[in-house]
């Protein structure tokens, strides 16, 4: 029988396939996805797809379908059961597949689900994600055959490997962990039994209703039960994982939340003492104190776009041996793979703590105070937001504003700067502003709002602006 399969236009995505179960995203996709995906597996040489699961209810349904359609395209299926993202990522690299797909709705409500791909060893996204759109439609896939399956154990390797690269020395620190009812759960158990410490693990149990709180550690909201745990219990450093742990969050000893370009500054530091002079990758969301603290480590700073699959290429092209996203995104080549790893990035964290003659709080601190808005995101549509773009390049353009365009706008002033982006995943444009005083922060958010009307578009809502980051 002839296979050809149409997905609802909104699940394929610039990253991944995401949707939500039951409305725009079924069973028969997963098949199609495994049908299609082993198709060009199969096209380029391969035979093995590494595939995953977090712990959403709907995942190992979407996983069995997944299986069936990688099957039929005759792939070998090496079913790794349920656990992280980089989990499957490690799988990937160690028995180097051809490919790997991990089923996971990462950070979403508990309604949607999704899919994360890799093709060999790299990031599977934009446009070969539309070309699944494309040959599903046309039915453009190999021939039928009858594939095979294994179950694989990985993770008592994943977490040893985890535990190699501990470096901490014999500083006892003492941790709270919010696993947030995440994918995470069952390897962070068997990881904190094996480090050194007192460990204390919330919400430690996998369950895909994320009873607790919405599983995403970069809305503030999200860290309250974290921060008062680490509090009352005088902990030094609070971590948490998005729902598939390749996104990590911080929160100091004083119970204050690291953001992603601090954490960055942390770890920076110390990938530096190894590797002098090297790149490395912030995306353009990023503090300026970051870029500055890299420069002043002796690091090359390179500001680029945002969105994981994205960095994890230039990382390869320039050979950085880290990079890191405000999105809470960490990836470590040095020592590492280069993918983003919120378990190791964790590890990694606590090693340079360990090793620290003060606090954490006492680094967060001593970097420049600068002042800015949070990520603000607004409604602008899909056709006309990459124009608002441009429209506001060339009017800065012409005035000879100081720019960079490396990912949408990104203007330095004397006050600090401001950036205007299109999301790559939604029909929004999001804006940050960041100074070294509330008046400069007023005037960029002035200088802000008068391009977008300009493009008819309203002042965007900057309320919620926080100090100290």
């Amino acid at each position: 029988m002839a296979f050809s399969h149409n997905f609802d236009p909104t699940v394929l995505r610039e990253y991944d396939i995401r949707g939500i179960v039951g409305r725009t995203l079924h069973a028969a996709d997963a098949f199609a996805i495994g049908r299609v995906f082993g198709s060009i597996v199969a096209r380029n040489g391969g035979t093995k797809v590494a595939v995953g699961y977090d712990g959403r209810l709907t995942s190992p349904d979407l996983e069995q379908a997944l299986v069936n359609g990688l099957r039929a395209s005759g792939m070998e299926a090496l079913r790794i059961g349920r656990g992280p993202t980089p989990m499957l990522y490690y799988t990937a690299t160690k028995l180097e597949t051809d490919g790997a797909v991990m089923v996971t709705g990462s950070h979403n409500p508990p309604d949607y689900n999704g899919f994360k791909m890799m093709l060999g060893r790299k990031p599977f996204f934009g446009t070969q994600i539309q070309d699944i759109g494309a040959l599903a439609a046309s039915g453009d896939v190999v021939a039928e055959a009858a594939g095979s399956e294994q179950t694989v154990a990985i993770s008592d390797d994943y977490i040893a490997r985890l535990l190699s690269d501990w470096d901490g020395g014999d500083r006892m620190l003492k941790v709270i962990w919010d696993n947030g009812n995440g994918a995470a759960g069952d390897v962070l158990q068997k990881l904190v039994a094996s480090l050194p410490g007192e460990h204390i693990v919330l919400n430690g149990t996998i369950d895909g209703r994320f009873p607790a709180h919405h599983p995403d550690p970069t809305v503030p909201a999200n860290l309250v039960g974290l921060i008062a745990e680490v509090r009352a219990r005088k902990a030094d450093i609070g971590i948490a994982f998005d729902g598939d742990a390749d996104r990590i969050g911080l929160v100091d000893d004083k119970g204050e939340i690291l953001f992603g370009d601090q954490i960055m500054v942390v770890l920076a530091r110390d990938v530096l003492k190894a590797h002098p002079g090297a790149t490395i990758i912030a995306d353009v969301k990023a503090s300026q104190v970051l870029f500055d603290e890299i420069a002043k480590a002796g690091g090359n700073p390179l500001m680029w776009k945002t969105g994981h699959s994205l960095v994890k290429a230039k990382m390869a092209e320039t050979g950085s041996p880290l990079a890191g996203e405000m999105s809470g995104h960490i990836f470590f080549a040095d020592r590492w793979y280069g993918f983003d790893d919120a378990l190791y990035a964790a590890v990694r964290v606590l090693g340079i703590i360990a090793r620290m003659d003060g606090k954490l709080s006492a680094v967060r601190e001593a970097l420049p105070h600068v002042i800015n808005t949070p990520e603000v995101r607004f409604d602008c549509d899909d056709r006309r937001k990459f124009a608002v773009i441009e429209e506001v390049a060339a009017r800065l353009s012409a005035e000879g504003a100081k720019v960079s365009a490396t990912d949408g706008v990104r203007v330095q002033t004397d006050d600090g700067w401001w950036l205007l982006r299109a999301s790559n995943t939604q029909a929004v444009l999001v804006a940050r502003c960041e100074a070294k005083t509330a008046a400069g922060l007023e005037r960029l958010k002035a200088a802000l709002t008068k391009q977008l009307s300009a493009s008819g578009l309203a002042e965007p809502d900057f309320s919620g602006s926080h100090s100290g980051h």
